[in-house]
């Protein structure tokens, strides 16, 4: 034999021995390929619990990640309480809902007691995909069953929910559910379980209780997604702040005005500009007036008589008279210091100085020099600005609150970063019947006169109100007359709930019914929720919170 003819006989042994190893090597995938049996060895995926009435189902499969022949659901039965569940009936259901020109597939199969409340439930599925399984437990402790879904290939198993005896809460049973939705596309509705055609994520089930309440149904993982922020109800110390508008008012007891009580001429006008400041005894200006000078005639011939009369002992008629004169000029506006001056000239003043009645700025100017007067007439108006009003609008609702004395602090938008203390020196006891508020009168300081009247001013009243139950006001959705609040009931649950609010602070309200102490909210992201909860329900929400269509 030849050395070729040994090397054509050598090559089939050589590949018989590469068979061997190769199959020595892959068994299991090459057993699995011809018998649909798993090829991942003795792997089981992390248990996936639910509660369901009064027991808690907890379930894994093996292999993970399961195939269509001999997959394993390990199942762990307890009370609320802890204890395990022996000697229960234990089954197993798997269902894909009719697609296309397919139609729906279903089995299942019993399990068998390991003790100490677990169970082993062997099954085949049909073919590959997603399937929906569901354990459904009778024991004495209770009846109860847990669903979830598996995709064949796909590790894990995702829960879905569970309903009990005695259970309100749960995803319910096949009968209990209204239709089948996606969290991320709550448009998609469908009579049967199965993936989203939008994005092929499991299907949730809602049920007919969840759909009268608008209770939806929002994993973890997918609330950061949508922005959804949960807070807990807390009691704390509330302070109300009260803002109004205000506007700065000359102090109404702080005005004077000029006023004449006899007629003539202004023969000199001393102050002849508004905005003038002026002090108490300051001449205004000089008049000219033909009865006021005869007054004066006749007030210096009653004294001339009376002192002849002193002198020849006869008084008491001509003190009358000299009486009855200076009363006279006094009523007209003279004062003492003219009086004398008159007195001391011994002849009638022409031209009368008439002096400011009080210190401050003049506010109004309505002669000019040369004007003819007449009694009645005010030519001037003075106001003492060393103190102000703030006037402050405060809404009807938070009127009541305000009383006198309370402390406020006004602002004001051309001095920034400074701010005045003051308190409530009237309340006025009506309401401007156009703008619903009712007025608050605030007396300033107002040295330097940095305050200067029909200013706008900003006016806070801050009311301590205790420890009040409290909540952001982000978290609360105003649907006309009634106010919702969703509540984070858990396992992925979200449910609205009508509260009673009542006074702001900053940012929280003060919560008055509809809510504990503890209470899980959300608090951002509620108006996409509020949207899918409308949807969920097929309507608005009714008056006891449950759905209207």
């Amino acid at each position: 034999m030849t050395e070729h003819t040994r090397r054509i006989h050598a090559v089939p042994a050589i590949l018989a021995v590469l068979l061997m190893i190769v199959a020595l090597v892959y068994r299991h995938h090459i057993v699995a390929w011809f018998t649909g049996a798993p090829m991942g060895g003795g792997s089981t995926s992390p248990a996936s619990s639910v509660n369901a009435g009064e027991l808690t189902i907890s379930t894994s499969i093996q292999p993970d990640p399961p195939r269509e022949k001999g997959n394993r659901a390990r199942v762990e039965v307890r009370t609320a309480g802890g204890q395990p569940v022996t000697a229960a009936k234990v089954h197993l259901e798997y269902v894909m809902p009719a697609m296309g020109g397919m139609q729906e597939m279903r089995g299942g199969s019993d399990g068998t007691d390991d003790g100490g409340g677990r169970y082993t439930i062997p099954f085949d599925l049909p073919m590959g995909g997603s399937w929906t399984i569901e354990i459904k437990v009778t024991s004495t402790a209770g009846s109860a069953s847990a669903r979830y879904t598996l995709r064949v290939g796909a590790s894990g198993l995702t829960p879905l929910g569970g309903t009990g005896a005695g259970s309100g809460a749960g995803s319910g049973s096949a009968g209990d559910v209204a239709y089948y939705t996606c969290s991320m596309h709550p448009q998609v509705h469908a009579n049967h379980p199965g993936t989203c055609p939008i994005c092929s994520m499991p299907l949730t089930p809602v049920t007919n209780q969840e759909q009268q309440a608008g209770e939806i149904r929002v994993d973890e993982g997918r609330r950061g997604l949508l922005g959804i922020r949960t807070a807990k109800i807390t009691k704390g110390t509330m302070n109300l702040e009260i803002r109004a508008q205000g506007k700065l008012v000359v102090d109404e007891t702080r005005q004077h005005d000029v006023t004449l009580r006899i007629g003539g001429y202004v023969s000199k006008l001393v102050v002849s500009a508004t905005g003038q400041r002026v002090n108490k005894g300051d001449t205004l200006f000089t008049l000219y007036s033909p009865e006021l000078y005869a007054a004066q005639q006749e007030y210096l011939i009653a004294r001339s008589n009376r002192d002849a009369m002193q002198a020849a002992g006869d008084s008491p008629r001509s003190d009358a008279l000299v009486k009855a004169s200076e009363t006279k000029l006094k009523l007209w506006g003279l004062d003492d210091d003219q009086l004398r001056a008159i007195v001391a000239k011994n002849e009638p003043i022409e031209r009368l100085p008439f002096r400011s009645p009080a210190s401050g700025v003049v506010m109004e100017k309505a002669v000019v020099e040369g004007d003819a007067v007449m009694a009645g007439q005010r030519l001037f108006r003075i106001a003492d600005l060393d103190q102000i009003w703030v006037e402050a609008e405060v809404y009807e609702a938070d009127f009541a609150r305000i009383t006198k004395g309370q402390p406020a602090t006004i602002t004001l938008t051309y001095l920034p970063g400074k701010s005045f203390e003051g308190k409530v020196a009237f309340v006025y006891p009506y309401l401007d019947p156009a703008s619903r508020t009712g007025r608050v009168r605030i007396a300033l300081a107002n040295k330097g006169v940095e305050l200067k009247p029909d200013m706008f001013a900003t006016v806070t009243f801050k009311l301590p109100l205790g420890d009040k139950l409290q909540l952001p006001s982000s978290a609360v959705v105003y649907t006309g007359p009634r106010r919702l609040v969703f509540v984070d009931l858990g396992g992925g649950r979200i449910k609205p709930q009508e509260v009673t609010i009542g006074a702001r602070s900053g940012d929280m309200v003060e919560v008055l019914s509809g809510l504990a102490e503890g209470d899980t909210i959300v608090t951002s992201g509620n108006f996409l929720v509020a949207a899918e909860s409308r949807v969920r329900s097929g309507g608005t929400l009714s008056e006891d919170g449950s759905a209207s269509r």
